[in-house]
């Protein structure tokens, strides 16, 4: 059986109606849901991958495109995680399912998954898919690539690259937008666990908006 009907039929076999319609709303109504909550996806998922493996190198592509295809949010879902599986050792062409996978779909779930996950664990190797992505996203008009540039050293604790992390934030710290300054506030206050001096400076020197410095201070206050 094809591996992507296998999996679909895996899931909707744990379809909730009620509970569609609730995560739908809580996502604003902007995708469909097959009503799976988190810890019950991840253990279906995990399950279906003892007993059909994961996707080899050369089918990953393929089978994160065609699930980011299906309607259901949770197919998007698990093609993260199963991208996050198969993904240890990078390759060139990653980045490219791992753009695919940010500029279709948008909205902060997968977003902000795929940022700290993925981008992150490819950059870390790819010091050359780093510089490209990276200042292509900081300028890009599309909010999420920007939000993407900004959160990926999330995960980097004490390495985190303050002059690039400076370099993503300063072109949006004066955004209106939301979700701009939510993930200016995230990436501060993580970094001020490992490098609470710099990010105290930093906040001293820039005008940020008052939900970014709120919660860039969480951890400093």
């Amino acid at each position: 059986m094809n591996y992507l009907v296998a999996l679909q039929q895996h899931l909707e076999s744990a379809r909730n109606d009620v509970e569609a319609e609730r995560m739908s709303a809580y996502m604003k109504g902007h995708f469909q849901f097959l009503g799976i909550k988190a810890p019950d996806r991840k253990r279906l998922l995990s399950s279906f991958l003892k007993q059909h493996g994961k996707p080899n190198r050369e089918e990953l592509s393929d089978v994160i495109i065609g699930l980011w295809s299906l309607p259901y949010r949770e197919y998007q879902y698990c093609a993260m995680e199963i991208a996050q599986k198969v993904i240890k050792k990078p390759l060139p062409d990653d980045m490219l399912t791992v753009t695919y996978m940010l500029e279709y779909k948008q909205w902060w779930d997968t977003i902000d998954f795929i940022a700290s996950n993925l981008v992150g664990h490819i950059f870390e190797h790819d010091h050359e898919a780093k510089h490209t992505y990276f200042n292509k996203w900081i300028a890009s008009k599309d909010m999420w690539l920007n939000r993407t540039a900004i959160l990926f050293q999330l995960k980097y604790k004490e390495k985190t690259d303050s002059e690039l992390l400076t370099k993503a934030i300063l072109p949006h710290v004066a955004s209106k937008e939301f979700f701009h300054q939510k993930a200016i506030g995230w990436a501060l206050r993580q970094y001020s666990k490992f490098n609470r001096d710099w990010v105290s400076e930093f906040i001293n020197q820039h005008e940020l908006a008052p939900l970014s410095k709120r919660e860039a201070s969480k951890y400093l206050n």
